[in-house]
């Protein structure tokens, strides 16, 4: 289905499908993309994902007995999943599947292994892309990550290219911030390579350790978080992960932050924390790893740009707002509400675009974010 758009510009239909770490359901977006790669989002839906399929895929994160088995159940639920939120969308914008180029679906995590020593690394994305091309009876792009990692990159983070095309004007240095399961940066600076790459956990801790001890599935605007206070001594073994101080490129997830990372560094402490004192540590170690970050990659930042679920923790903004005032970065800090975009929508979108990035064989990664040896043509395609 092609569009005109008021700029004359001739504008396309795509599905956009991301499923994040945090394991809390699925973002579907249907999307205007024009000739130029700009994206408009005309109809947004969430899906939860049941206890049974969020358990299993928390058990494929680790070695586990008959896992090939179990993963493969995995991805043809995904799939039908999946194809029960584009059915939603079609209906609610009254759209048929021939009118849609095609869907951009990013699938579920379930390791990911960039970098093994003497080997090309992988990362996994459970989901039976034939099966939901089968479902939809839409074309399915999918695999984004597999590509950049053949090319010796990190295979992520992959909305840096997407970041860029939606906010790249170089009037001011700029980063936009994604926190999703882990938190990651894009940063934006005139006549500068865009930089991008994964701080450390957000959503992904903080969910897993209220779902623990309270179990609710989210800290809601982090108000069990502000219940208690930083202990200083877990502070300091949280941030003893070697990972904090690795050089960029670098990306990460659950295969290193978890459950059991956590209850490590919380049982090496002298005195040990209670609970909402272990929650308001946990959100201080994702405001000041980001800090630091921009201190160390972007200390001209004007504008902190802030997306994904966690945007509405204001709890967590109010301490990234006051990290960075500590380390003397002199920005101001919104959310893409502020530019007239749903902030839990992004990722989506930025899929969306992935998909047509790949339909009209434009490269997708950006080397110097991933550290990949070129640009690449991302993605595998499941014709309908």
């Amino acid at each position: 289905m092609h569009i005109t758009s008021n700029n004359h510009l001739s504008s396309e239909l795509y599905i956009g499908l991301m499923s994040g770490t945090s394991l809390d359901g699925i973002d579907g977006v249907l999307c205007s993309i024009n000739e130029l790669g700009q994206v408009e989002t005309l109809v947004h839906v969430s899906r939860q994902f049941s206890d049974e399929l969020k358990q299993l895929f928390l058990k494929l994160q680790s070695t586990s007995h008959d896992e090939l088995h179990q993963e493969a159940l995995a991805s043809n639920q995904i799939a039908i999943e999946y194809a029960n939120v584009v059915q939603t969308i079609l209906q609610l914008a009254s759209v048929k599947p021939e009118q849609i180029v095609a869907i951009g679906a990013h699938g579920q995590t379930i390791r990911h292994q960039p970098v093994l020593s003497n080997q090309v690394g992988y990362s996994l994305q459970s989901l039976n892309g034939s099966l939901l091309a089968e479902l939809s009876q839409i074309d399915v792009i999918n695999d984004f990550r597999s590509r950049d990692i053949a090319a010796g990159g990190q295979g992520a983070p992959l909305v840096p290219a997407f970041h860029y095309s939606q906010f790249g004007n170089n009037d001011k240095p700029k980063a936009i911030l994604n926190l999703g399961g882990i938190a990651n940066l894009t940063l934006l600076s005139p006549k500068q390579p865009i930089l991008g790459f994964d701080t450390g956990p957000a959503n992904i801790l903080l969910d897993s350790w209220i779902h623990f001890h309270k179990n609710l599935p989210f800290d809601d605007k982090g108000n069990w978080a502000q219940s208690g206070n930083e202990h200083s001594e877990l502070l300091s073994h949280f941030l003893n992960e070697p990972y904090f101080t690795r050089p960029i490129p670098k990306s990460t997830g659950r295969d290193l932050f978890n459950v059991d990372w956590l209850l490590n560094k919380v049982s090496i402490c002298k005195y040990p924390p209670i609970p909402e004192d272990t929650q308001a540590t946990l959100l201080t170690l994702t405001a000041k790893t980001i800090a630091q970050d921009l201190k160390k990659y972007l200390p001209t930042c004007s504008e902190l740009i802030i997306c994904g679920g966690g945007s509405r923790n204001t709890y967590l903004l109010q301490k990234i707002e006051e990290q960075c005032k500590f380390l003397n970065l002199d920005l101001n800090v919104v959310t893409t509400d502020d530019y007239g975009l749903d902030p839990q929508t992004i990722e989506a979108m930025a899929f969306a675009w992935l998909a047509w990035s790949f339909k009209n064989k434009k490269s997708s990664n950006i080397p110097d974010v991933t550290g990949a040896k070129g640009p690449r043509i991302l993605g595998s395609l499941h014709y309908k």
